[in-house]
């Protein structure tokens, strides 16, 4: 394989990964953070990418000991993603291409994630689940092409997730899906939610809409607390999840399930879809924590 530096900013985080026969050689980035009770926009999240990528396409390369002569290429994200910061990473790629004289490799994101997590981990054609802020979606190779065979119906479950956080006003540092799971775990009762599965399809938007009508009244009356409604927003979510991971799994006939995207990073949802690729006879292939956001997978696609 070819030493290739990728460059990722379809969101929040920026960074920039060289990769070389298969060995990630350095992966950097750094991540615009909100005050709580707060989303990204577009406009300042492109101008913090701005701001550091090119300290990071240093460090990067200085990480991995290259030098710009030693790559055979520049690849970044084309989308899908946000668009402000999508421009400022493609601007920095195709400059660094022209200036270094190298090939410039335009890469699908969330392509770039399975690739990624095939290459790193034991599962050559796996069933995908790929679940992340801005992502939802069950997928499978066939006839040489991939193929959905489920998805969200409206949000991602990292953007479900994200606005929870958001609603309960927890802070955004180092990630509110990180802190969304810590507080889960000291949750204690089972608020009902929507739960809304239909075939392979799933949809959040109900169980969004839900929470955001009935917390205040929960909280200001005591029947549930922060923790309680992050406990069962996961439950409920990642069930759903599981369901039709589960009848893809039976349809394909999959041997492995590749679990990609940022939300992969949950430990409680692994929990789950481990315990349903157990009885399925499946084995479960989480890609490794420090992959499954996007600085590195631009560089593995082709």
């Amino acid at each position: 394989m070819p030493t290739v530096l990728g460059l990722e900013g379809s969101a929040n985080k920026v960074g920039a990964g060289v990769v070389r026969d298969g060995a990630v050689l350095s992966n950097r980035r750094a991540t615009y953070v909100t005050p709580p009770g707060h989303g990204f926009a577009p406009g300042p999240t492109g101008r913090h990418h701005r701001a550091v990528v090119l300290g990071l396409v240093r460090a990067a390369l200085s990480e991995a000991g290259v030098e710009p002569r030693d790559l055979d290429g520049v690849a970044f994200t084309k989308g899908p993603g946000m668009g402000s910061p999508l421009a400022v990473v493609a601007a920095v790629a195709r400059t660094l291409a022209q200036l270094w004289g190298r090939p410039l490799l335009a890469v699908n994101h969330c392509l770039g994630h399975i690739e990624m997590g095939r290459a790193l981990g034991p599962a050559p054609d796996p069933l995908v689940l790929y679940v992340s802020g801005g992502n939802t979606q069950v997928i499978a190779y066939a006839r040489r092409r991939y193929r959905i065979l489920g998805e969200t119906l409206d949000v991602a479950v990292g953007n479900c997730i994200d606005r929870l956080a958001r609603l309960l006003q927890i802070p955004n540092a180092p990630s509110p899906g990180y802190n969304v799971e810590q507080l889960a775990k000291r949750g204690r009762r089972l608020v009902p939610l929507p739960y809304v599965v239909k075939g392979l399809d799933v949809s959040f938007s109900g169980l969004l809409s839900h929470l955001q009508a009935v917390t205040p009244k929960l909280l200001e009356s005591g029947e549930a607390t922060p923790e309680d409604l992050c406990f069962s927003l996961q439950e409920t979510a990642f069930a759903m999840l599981a369901e039709v991971t589960e009848r893809a799994l039976a349809l394909t006939r999959a041997r492995h399930l590749l679990l990609v995207g940022g939300v992969a990073c949950n430990h409680r949802l692994q929990e789950m879809l481990q315990s349903m690729c157990r009885a399925r006879g499946a084995e479960l292939c989480p890609v490794d924590d420090r992959y499954r956001t996007d600085e590195v997978e631009v560089t593995w696609r082709d």
